[in-house]
């Protein structure tokens, strides 16, 4: 039983006697009666102590927490930041590499050719500084070959030299306009221009099945097309581009994929 409850006993059998009990006796109960009442009050006070100081426990715990909660997001963000600018890094250190074994391709290609013609002519006759002037004071450079160009810019592409490998699939259209690779060409350069410029990725994408409507490059440009339209939020070009796609190469894999983007394609 609590000292409360003792105390409202304590009063209850003290209205109780208080007809019959002494005065000694009555004034021993109330004085038991207020220890019982002090007790009880300290023991309260103590009570509200303690829980104020789990209260406060429970605070610096729940800030603490708190505290490392916002550190640790802290800590992403620079951990973010600091890999984005070692891959921005990286990525220059790819394009100056890509850039100076494109360099290396293309004087490779005019050894080969300056070594070719001299096995022709046999080196029948010395350069004499007339014909050197002739030829303007310096030998004309050779250029690469097109397999040279085409195997250099798909090497690049494929490290991830975005921009050295564009340089030199232009290079390469500029060099041979006619060469049966154009198509893949052109398709790659739209690749290359994906990501950072979509515009640009949709100018070269769309030549492949304007002007080269028999290539296999063709229903695959269209259907990057679409997908380029789908991340731009346009819908209806989209559509346009996967209708295209079915209409004129209905028996192509792209084609089933453009049916499969239809159909969850909204308006």
């Amino acid at each position: 039983m609590t000292r409360t409850g003792a105390a409202g006993i304590a009063v209850a059998v003290l209205a109780a006697l208080s007809g019959c009990a002494t005065k000694g006796q009555v004034k021993l109960l109330e004085g038991e009666l207020r220890s019982m009442r002090i007790e009880t009050a300290r023991r309260d006070s103590a009570r509200a102590s303690a829980l104020a100081a789990i209260i406060t426990l429970q605070q610096r715990i729940l800030d603490s927490v708190a505290a490392g909660r916002e550190a640790l997001k802290n800590l992403d963000v620079r951990f973010a930041n600091d890999m984005t600018d070692l891959q921005r890094q990286l990525l220059q250190v790819q394009e100056l590499t890509g850039q100076s074994q494109l360099r290396l391709t293309q004087l490779k290609a005019q050894i080969d050719q300056r070594a070719e013609q001299a096995e022709v002519s046999g080196l029948a006759r010395p350069t004499t500084p007339g014909d050197t002037a002739m030829r303007g004071g310096n030998p004309a450079p050779a250029v690469p070959t097109a397999d040279q160009m085409y195997r250099s810019a798909r090497d690049q592409h494929g490290r991830g030299a975005l921009a050295t490998a564009r340089m030199a699939y232009q290079e390469l259209l500029k060099t041979y306009p006619a060469d049966p690779r154009v198509p893949d060409v052109l398709f790659y350069i739209g690749e290359t221009f994906a990501t950072e410029a979509p515009d640009s990725a949709v100018a070269y994408y769309s030549q492949v099945p304007t002007r080269f409507r028999t290539s296999p490059r063709a229903p695959t440009a269209l259907y990057r097309l679409g997908r380029l339209e789908e991340a731009r939020r346009n819908p209806a070009a989209a559509r346009s581009y996967y209708d295209r796609l079915i209409r004129d190469y209905p028996a192509s894999d792209d084609a089933d994929l453009a049916r499969d983007r239809l159909k969850n394609l909204r308006p």
